[in-house]
């Protein structure tokens, strides 16, 4: 599940670089700040758990995490955006466009020729953070493929974007 908004220019692309250590401690903190988005302290952890063993990229301010972005290969063909999200005080300043960057250049020089994403799929309701969420992957390329309404809960409908590199 990923949590991105945007509005801004990007930010500088020296700023993305891959994290060696810290990783679970680093997508726990900034998850745990987006109540909009992540509200299950289970989703939270696993994700957490997850990203210790994945390529991961921070988008620096200085010597703090603005953002995060952890990626999963699918050999032959495809990368996944398993986790993107930035701290709400980053929202709109290119923190987001900057990790979808870094994520297509690691894509591409692992051979993949497409960079996915799943999201919360349109519920019928207002929800304008996950709104601007999908607007960030359309603005960043990301097409619209498919619907799974119970991949995640029946209650949870999951859209998933694909982005060919």
């Amino acid at each position: 599940m990923a949590a991105a908004q945007e509005s801004a220019g990007p930010a500088p692309a020296e700023a993305v670089q891959m994290m060696s250590g810290g990783k679970a401690a680093i997508c726990r903190e900034i998850m745990s700040e987006l109540s909009d988005w992540f509200t299950e302290p289970a989703v939270i952890e696993a994700c957490a758990e997850a990203v210790e063993t994945l390529p991961v990229f921070a988008c620096m301010d200085e010597s703090k995490v603005a953002g995060f972005v952890a990626l999963k290969e699918h050999p032959p063909a495809a990368t996944e955006i398993l986790i993107i999200a930035s701290r709400r005080q980053y929202h709109g300043n290119g923190v987001g466009t900057a990790l979808v960057k870094a994520a297509e250049q690691f894509a591409r020089g692992r051979g993949a020729r497409l960079l996915t994403v799943k999201t919360l799929a349109p519920r019928g309701r207002k929800e304008p953070h996950y709104e601007a969420t999908r607007g960030f992957y359309l603005r960043n390329g990301f097409i619209p493929a498919e619907i799974f309404p119970t991949l995640w809960h029946e209650d949870h409908p999951c859209l998933f974007l694909v982005k060919p590199l």
